[in-house]
């Protein structure tokens, strides 16, 4: 029986022999803190931190596979990762393992959710679906207090209206370079499944962008293209003509990253966990010389 690495490779199909088992981790933090999701030198990082307590606890290194990469000072209150561990240490640790790494985690990152995950499980590349919500106020008061690391106060008046017409047209498969920060060897051809905005009462501005998946910058791409049609300042015409660019445009503003918490990922029915993986593997090496992103 060939035991798991840890690295988007399956864990032993049957634990009962003492090999290893996958955890499903479900996490939320406050990004204000943290240089983003994974691992950096000499950074405060959410990967690092968890990876260091789940380290302490179990007794033992721990790698995690995550289902999306938040950029410095992005939130999350659903985000998603994987990782693998002996059987026995599941078996000795799993049933107070919450509450001891709540013990051990700083306040701004916490596990609420850890429970066994079928072999095929992966958190990055099984996923159907990333959902993100990104927060303004452009009441002239500026932002509730209570709010104000996760939303962005904004001093001009919006049309939530024209941004709602701008946006429908970006709805679907499409190569989204214009809005992406470019990677050597990275594909920015992505479905965009959603894309709303609504105000909400108290000056509240609200946008829900969900994808298959997301290159670097491409949410706050999208939300900060958007917001120059909502202050007029852009016609309505402007986003989807940007679909067409083959590179990223200098004229989309990248929208201020703490008003972006990642809120949902979506999976498959464990039946179908395994060809969902195949699947978005292949869709992404197709293409020669291009290398999957999140």
């Amino acid at each position: 029986m060939q035991a798991a690495t840890g690295m988007d490779e399956p864990a032993d199909s049957e634990p009962e022999t003492g090999g290893f088992v996958r955890l499903r981790l479900d996490l939320s933090y406050d990004g204000t803190g943290f240089a983003g999701w994974a691992v950096q030198p000499g950074q405060r990082t959410v990967q690092g931190t968890v990876e260091a307590a789940l380290a302490v606890v179990l007794r033992r290194p721990v790698h995690l596979t995550v289902a999306g990469r938040t950029d410095a000072g992005v939130h999350a209150s659903g985000q998603v990762a994987h990782a693998d561990v002996p059987m026995t240490v599941w078996v000795a640790d799993g049933p107070n393992l919450l509450r001891r790494l709540a013990g051990v985690l700083p306040p701004d990152v916490r596990v609420h959710g850890i429970a066994l995950a079928p072999p095929d499980f992966d958190a990055r590349f099984a996923a159907l679906s990333r959902r993100y919500v990104y927060r303004l106020s452009d009441a002239p008061w500026g932002v509730p207090p209570l709010r104000r690391l996760d939303t962005v106060g904004w001093s001009r008046s919006l049309d939530v209206e024209a941004i709602r017409q701008a946006a429908a047209g970006l709805i679907g498969l499409h190569d989204f370079t214009a809005f992406c920060k470019h990677r050597p060897y990275a594909t920015a051809t992505r479905t965009l499944q959603v894309l709303d905005w609504e105000r909400l009462p108290g000056g509240l501005v609200v946008a829900t962008v969900q994808a298959d998946a997301f290159c670097h910058n491409m949410v706050r791409g999208l939300v900060g293209c958007l917001l120059g049609v909502g202050e007029g300042r852009r016609p309505v015409e402007w986003p989807v003509s940007l679909l067409a660019a083959t590179e990223r445009s200098g004229a989309v503003p990248v929208a201020p990253a703490h008003g972006l918490t990642l809120v949902d990922v979506t999976y498959p029915d464990d039946l179908d966990l395994s060809a969902r993986t195949a699947q978005t593997r292949a869709r992404r090496t197709d293409l020669p010389a291009l290398r999957p992103e999140s």
